[in-house]
């Protein structure tokens, strides 16, 4: 996760200054287009039917049902060295408001850093980092939301818009099989969606995003076919 390091009243202040003042600028315009990006959704007749299905290769999840896509979208995988496992699983874990153990901010009044839980400072508060509509399918490996790329970039997680994530949540279950392989058979049927702004450039939520409850419910509320 990008993550913005909040020292002082003063210092949030003049972040928000210098992005008002460039509200023109790609790094503007480019975020209201990725929080505006959606994909069309199903809900499935036969839950237990519900099949996912990754392609690491295309940066792509298939969520179907037998034949029929319930939902496609792009997706963020692990970067090379913390790559996302393959194989087949099952998600067997969903926490819609999860957050990590071991790493996320510390906080103190107006200041917020991205530290470890081991290197946080004396007397700071720690918050760990914000997972929404977490499905967990391996112990510490999970579809979350987080920022999209348009190349891996995780630390083996796979990432989902925001406006995506909550979707996906409601179509799987606990016991969804999972099938994570470089290619899918629809990468070429399914796959060349239209993709969200790279999220590389954009500017980040501020820190107090994080440590609150904001992260949670940063994502437009779900709608389905």
């Amino acid at each position: 996760m990008k993550l913005l390091r909040i020292l002082s009243t003063a210092g949030l202040a003049a972040a928000a200054l210098a992005l008002s003042s460039c509200n023109l600028s790609v790094g503007s315009s480019g975020l209201a287009a990725y929080q505006a990006y959606d994909r069309p959704a199903k809900l499935p007749t036969n839950p237990s039917a519900v099949r996912v299905k990754v392609s690491l290769s295309k940066q792509r999840t298939y969520v179907m049902e037998g034949n029929t896509p319930l939902l496609v979208m792009p997706v963020s995988v692990g970067a090379p060295g913390t790559s996302t496992p393959s194989g087949n699983f099952t998600i067997f874990n969903k926490d819609a408001k999860y957050r990590a153990n071991t790493h996320g901010y510390a906080y103190k009044g107006n200041q917020v850093q991205k530290t470890m839980i081991s290197k946080k400072p004396s007397g700071w508060s720690f918050k760990g980092t914000p997972m929404p509509y977490w499905c967990e399918f391996k112990p510490n490996y999970g579809f979350h939301t987080g920022w999209v790329k348009h190349h891996p970039c995780s630390h083996g997680c796979i990432r989902m818009h925001e406006n995506l994530a909550p979707k996906f949540f409601k179509i799987v279950k606990i016991g969804t099989p999972v099938n994570i392989a470089y290619s899918q058979p629809e990468d070429s049927t399914l796959g060349n969606i239209t993709l969200p702004p790279d999220s590389g450039p954009l500017p980040d939520y501020p820190g107090t995003m994080y440590t609150g409850e904001g992260y949670f419910t940063q994502h437009k509320t779900p709608s389905f076919q």
